[in-house]
C-alpha cells in the first residue's frame, strides 16, 4: 500500500471533498523518505538563483526507493508536492528527483534533465535495478 489514509481522510474521500493539505499530510506521514527528499530539493532550489535543484544520492535502501516511486509515479501525489513546493519535479532512475522553477518548464535546461538522452546520460550499472 503506498499511503496509511486516516479513516478521516477516507471519509472525505468517500463524500466527494478533500482538501489539498489533507492529502499532502497524509503523502508526508505514509512517505517519509519521499517527503524527505522532495522537500530538500525544493528547499535547495528557493535558496538558490538556480534553474533547478536535484538530489542524486541513492536512497539508502530498498523501502526508501519505494517510497520515491510511489510518490513520483503518481500523478496525485506528484501534483499535489508540485503544488504544495511550488516546483515542477522531475524523476530520473531511482532515486534523481529535480526540482524546477515554474517559469524554467520551458527551458533548454529542463527539456534536457527530461530528454531521452538525459535518462540515458543518467545510466549507469551499479543503477541496472533500482
Amino acid at each position: 500500500m503506498s499511503l496509511t489514509v486516516p479513516s478521516s481522510l477516507l471519509r472525505a474521500a468517500e463524500s466527494g471533498s478533500v482538501a489539498d493539505e489533507e492529502f499532502v499530510a497524509c503523502v508526508r506521514e505514509s512517505l517519509p523518505y519521499a517527503w524527505q527528499t522532495v522537500s530538500r530539493v525544493a528547499a535547495a532550489l528557493e535558496s538558490s538563483d538556480a534553474e533547478f535543484a536535484d538530489n542524486e544520492v541513492p536512497p539508502p535502501g530498498e523501502a526508501e526507493r519505494g517510497q520515491l516511486l510511489r510518490a513520483l509515479a503518481s500523478d496525485a501525489i506528484r501534483s499535489s508536492l508540485e503544488r504544495h513546493f511550488g516546483v515542477r519535479l522531475a524523476f530520473q532512475n531511482c532515486h534523481r528527483v529535480a526540482a524546477f522553477r515554474p517559469s524554467a518548464v520551458d527551458s533548454d535546461t529542463y527539456r534536457r534533465f527530461v530528454s531521452i538522452r538525459g535518462q540515458l546520460l543518467n545510466q549507469s550499472p551499479e543503477l541496472l535495478n533500482c
